[in-house]
Protein backbone atom coordinates (compact mmCIF):
# COMPACT_ATOMS: atom_id res chain seq x y z
CA UNK A 1 0.00 0.00 0.00
CA UNK A 2 2.57 2.49 0.85
CA UNK A 3 4.47 1.61 -2.41
CA UNK A 4 1.14 2.03 -4.11
CA UNK A 5 0.86 5.62 -2.60
CA UNK A 6 4.45 6.70 -3.80
CA UNK A 7 3.38 6.00 -7.17
CA UNK A 8 0.16 8.18 -6.52
CA UNK A 9 2.71 10.98 -5.47
CA UNK A 10 4.63 10.66 -7.79
CA UNK A 11 2.29 10.97 -10.45
CA UNK A 12 0.53 13.41 -9.14
CA UNK A 13 3.88 15.84 -9.13
CA UNK A 14 4.28 14.88 -12.83
CA UNK A 15 1.31 15.98 -13.67
CA UNK A 16 1.19 19.04 -11.72
CA UNK A 17 4.17 20.07 -13.32
CA UNK A 18 3.17 19.25 -16.76
CA UNK A 19 -0.25 21.18 -15.92
CA UNK A 20 1.31 24.24 -15.52
CA UNK A 21 4.55 23.96 -17.31
CA UNK A 22 4.81 27.04 -20.03
CA UNK A 23 3.70 25.30 -23.66
CA UNK A 24 1.43 25.24 -26.54
CA UNK A 25 -1.19 23.42 -24.65
CA UNK A 26 -1.28 25.91 -22.32
CA UNK A 27 -0.66 29.03 -24.57
CA UNK A 28 -3.79 27.69 -26.48
CA UNK A 29 -6.09 27.28 -23.18
CA UNK A 30 -5.25 30.98 -21.85
CA UNK A 31 -6.20 31.51 -26.19
CA UNK A 32 -9.67 29.51 -25.81
CA UNK A 33 -10.62 31.12 -22.90
CA UNK A 34 -10.12 34.67 -23.87
CA UNK A 35 -11.59 34.27 -27.29
CA UNK A 36 -14.31 31.67 -26.66
CA UNK A 37 -15.31 31.33 -22.91
CA UNK A 38 -14.65 28.84 -19.94
CA UNK A 39 -16.70 25.96 -21.99
CA UNK A 40 -13.96 26.22 -24.68
CA UNK A 41 -11.24 26.07 -22.62
CA UNK A 42 -11.68 23.29 -20.45
CA UNK A 43 -12.31 21.55 -23.68
CA UNK A 44 -8.61 22.53 -24.30
CA UNK A 45 -7.84 20.97 -20.90
CA UNK A 46 -8.87 17.74 -21.27
CA UNK A 47 -7.55 17.18 -24.74
CA UNK A 48 -5.05 15.03 -23.35
CA UNK A 49 -7.74 12.54 -22.18
CA UNK A 50 -8.15 11.94 -25.48
CA UNK A 51 -4.79 12.01 -27.45
CA UNK A 52 -2.26 10.39 -24.57
CA UNK A 53 -3.61 6.41 -24.76
CA UNK A 54 -2.04 6.39 -28.42
CA UNK A 55 0.63 8.14 -27.36
CA UNK A 56 1.27 5.93 -24.17
CA UNK A 57 1.09 2.83 -26.74
CA UNK A 58 3.23 4.30 -29.41
CA UNK A 59 5.93 4.90 -26.76
CA UNK A 60 5.28 1.63 -24.80
CA UNK A 61 6.18 -0.21 -28.59
CA UNK A 62 8.87 2.01 -29.37
CA UNK A 63 10.43 1.16 -25.58
CA UNK A 64 9.98 -2.95 -26.40
CA UNK A 65 10.90 -2.97 -29.64
CA UNK A 66 14.14 -0.60 -29.98
CA UNK A 67 17.19 -1.07 -28.62
CA UNK A 68 18.76 2.27 -29.29
CA UNK A 69 17.59 6.36 -29.80
CA UNK A 70 18.55 6.62 -33.20
CA UNK A 71 14.94 5.88 -34.37
CA UNK A 72 13.17 6.80 -31.64
CA UNK A 73 14.54 10.89 -31.66
CA UNK A 74 13.67 10.40 -35.82
CA UNK A 75 10.03 9.58 -35.18
CA UNK A 76 9.75 12.65 -32.15
CA UNK A 77 11.82 14.94 -34.59
CA UNK A 78 9.29 14.89 -37.43
CA UNK A 79 6.49 14.96 -35.11
CA UNK A 80 8.40 18.09 -33.89
CA UNK A 81 8.12 19.74 -36.96
CA UNK A 82 4.96 18.99 -37.81
CA UNK A 83 3.91 20.55 -34.38
CA UNK A 84 5.71 24.16 -35.56
CA UNK A 85 3.75 24.12 -38.67
CA UNK A 86 0.43 23.75 -36.95
CA UNK A 87 1.59 25.96 -34.16
CA UNK A 88 2.66 28.49 -36.84
CA UNK A 89 -0.78 27.94 -38.16
CA UNK A 90 -2.91 28.85 -34.64
CA UNK A 91 0.01 31.51 -33.93
CA UNK A 92 -0.93 33.23 -37.69
CA UNK A 93 -4.81 33.14 -36.91
CA UNK A 94 -4.50 34.82 -33.48
CA UNK A 95 -2.30 37.92 -34.95
CA UNK A 96 -5.51 38.26 -37.62
CA UNK A 97 -8.14 37.97 -35.09
CA UNK A 98 -9.99 41.28 -35.14
CA UNK A 99 -12.37 42.15 -32.05
CA UNK A 100 -15.72 42.32 -34.74
CA UNK A 101 -15.21 39.39 -35.45
CA UNK A 102 -15.62 37.68 -31.86
CA UNK A 103 -19.17 37.44 -31.47
CA UNK A 104 -19.29 35.80 -34.80
CA UNK A 105 -16.12 33.22 -33.46
CA UNK A 106 -18.30 32.36 -30.38
CA UNK A 107 -20.36 29.79 -32.72
CA UNK A 108 -17.45 27.89 -33.49
CA UNK A 109 -17.10 24.67 -31.72
CA UNK A 110 -13.96 23.37 -32.68
CA UNK A 111 -11.86 23.86 -29.93
CA UNK A 112 -11.66 20.44 -28.86
CA UNK A 113 -10.42 19.69 -31.98
CA UNK A 114 -7.47 21.79 -31.77
CA UNK A 115 -6.56 20.64 -28.35
CA UNK A 116 -6.22 17.53 -29.72
CA UNK A 117 -4.03 18.26 -32.91
CA UNK A 118 -1.68 20.20 -31.04
CA UNK A 119 -1.17 17.48 -27.89
CA UNK A 120 -0.77 14.70 -30.80
CA UNK A 121 2.19 16.80 -32.72
CA UNK A 122 3.76 18.23 -29.10
CA UNK A 123 6.46 16.30 -28.70
CA UNK A 124 6.30 16.44 -25.20
CA UNK A 125 4.53 13.74 -24.44
CA UNK A 126 6.03 11.55 -26.30
CA UNK A 127 9.43 12.62 -24.48
CA UNK A 128 8.10 12.32 -21.14
CA UNK A 129 5.98 8.70 -21.61
CA UNK A 130 9.89 7.30 -23.35
CA UNK A 131 11.74 8.92 -21.18
CA UNK A 132 9.63 9.07 -17.72
CA UNK A 133 6.40 7.72 -18.18
CA UNK A 134 7.18 4.51 -19.69
CA UNK A 135 9.91 3.04 -17.10
CA UNK A 136 7.50 4.22 -14.27
CA UNK A 137 4.94 2.36 -15.51
CA UNK A 138 6.90 -0.73 -16.20
CA UNK A 139 8.31 -0.27 -12.37
CA UNK A 140 5.02 -0.05 -11.01
CA UNK A 141 3.38 -2.96 -12.62
CA UNK A 142 6.18 -4.89 -11.00
CA UNK A 143 4.67 -4.06 -7.66
CA UNK A 144 1.38 -4.36 -8.42
CA UNK A 145 -1.65 -3.42 -11.03
CA UNK A 146 -3.33 -0.97 -8.30
CA UNK A 147 0.29 0.96 -8.59
CA UNK A 148 0.05 1.44 -11.92
CA UNK A 149 -3.64 2.58 -11.64
CA UNK A 150 -2.67 5.08 -9.00
CA UNK A 151 -0.01 6.21 -10.37
CA UNK A 152 -2.22 7.16 -14.16
CA UNK A 153 -4.60 8.43 -11.49
CA UNK A 154 -2.21 10.58 -9.96
CA UNK A 155 -0.80 12.10 -13.19
CA UNK A 156 -4.03 12.92 -15.25
CA UNK A 157 -5.79 14.37 -12.11
CA UNK A 158 -2.91 16.76 -11.55
CA UNK A 159 -2.70 17.70 -15.21
CA UNK A 160 -6.47 17.88 -16.42
CA UNK A 161 -6.98 19.89 -12.57
CA UNK A 162 -4.47 22.33 -13.27
CA UNK A 163 -5.22 22.96 -16.25
CA UNK A 164 -8.89 23.29 -15.79
CA UNK A 165 -8.01 26.06 -12.50
CA UNK A 166 -6.12 27.84 -14.79
CA UNK A 167 -9.35 28.32 -17.66
CA UNK A 168 -11.50 29.31 -14.06
CA UNK A 169 -8.84 31.92 -13.29
CA UNK A 170 -8.37 33.38 -16.66
CA UNK A 171 -12.42 33.41 -17.38
CA UNK A 172 -13.11 35.00 -14.11
CA UNK A 173 -10.52 38.05 -15.25
CA UNK A 174 -11.58 37.65 -18.76
CA UNK A 175 -15.14 39.82 -17.29
CA UNK A 176 -12.78 42.36 -16.48
CA UNK A 177 -10.71 42.85 -19.70
CA UNK A 178 -12.61 45.38 -22.64
CA UNK A 179 -12.29 44.30 -25.99
CA UNK A 180 -9.30 46.22 -27.00
CA UNK A 181 -7.10 44.16 -24.14
CA UNK A 182 -8.70 40.90 -25.86
CA UNK A 183 -6.99 41.47 -28.52
CA UNK A 184 -3.49 42.67 -27.60
CA UNK A 185 -3.71 39.48 -25.23
CA UNK A 186 -4.99 37.35 -28.03
CA UNK A 187 -2.87 38.68 -30.95
CA UNK A 188 0.39 38.15 -27.57
CA UNK A 189 -0.44 34.64 -27.18
CA UNK A 190 -0.18 34.41 -31.12
CA UNK A 191 3.61 35.13 -30.75
CA UNK A 192 4.01 32.98 -28.37
CA UNK A 193 2.43 30.02 -30.47
CA UNK A 194 4.99 31.06 -33.18
CA UNK A 195 8.05 31.39 -30.49
CA UNK A 196 7.24 27.65 -29.56
CA UNK A 197 6.95 26.98 -33.22
CA UNK A 198 10.38 27.74 -33.25
CA UNK A 199 11.59 26.12 -30.47
CA UNK A 200 10.06 22.69 -31.83
CA UNK A 201 11.80 23.20 -35.48
CA UNK A 202 14.90 23.56 -33.74
CA UNK A 203 14.26 20.20 -31.16
CA UNK A 204 13.28 18.43 -34.20
CA UNK A 205 15.90 19.22 -36.59
CA UNK A 206 18.31 18.27 -33.61
CA UNK A 207 16.91 15.14 -33.19
CA UNK A 208 16.74 14.34 -36.77
CA UNK A 209 20.44 15.35 -37.18
CA UNK A 210 21.06 13.10 -34.74
CA UNK A 211 19.94 10.01 -36.36
CA UNK A 212 22.87 10.72 -38.78
CA UNK A 213 25.67 12.10 -37.44
CA UNK A 214 27.87 11.45 -40.50
CA UNK A 215 26.26 13.96 -42.37
CA UNK A 216 27.03 16.89 -39.22
CA UNK A 217 30.64 16.73 -39.84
Amino acid sequence: MVEGLEFLISGAVFGLAAGVAPGPLLTLVFSETLKYGRKEGMKIAISPLFTDLPIIIFAFYVLATLSGLIERNFVVGVISLFGACYLIYLGIRNLKVEIAKFDVELTKRDALKRGVIVNFLNPHPYLFWLSVGGPMIFESLSVHVSATILFILGFYSLLIGSKIGIVLVVEKFRSFIENKYYLYAIRGLGIVLILFALVFAKDGLELIGSCFPACTM
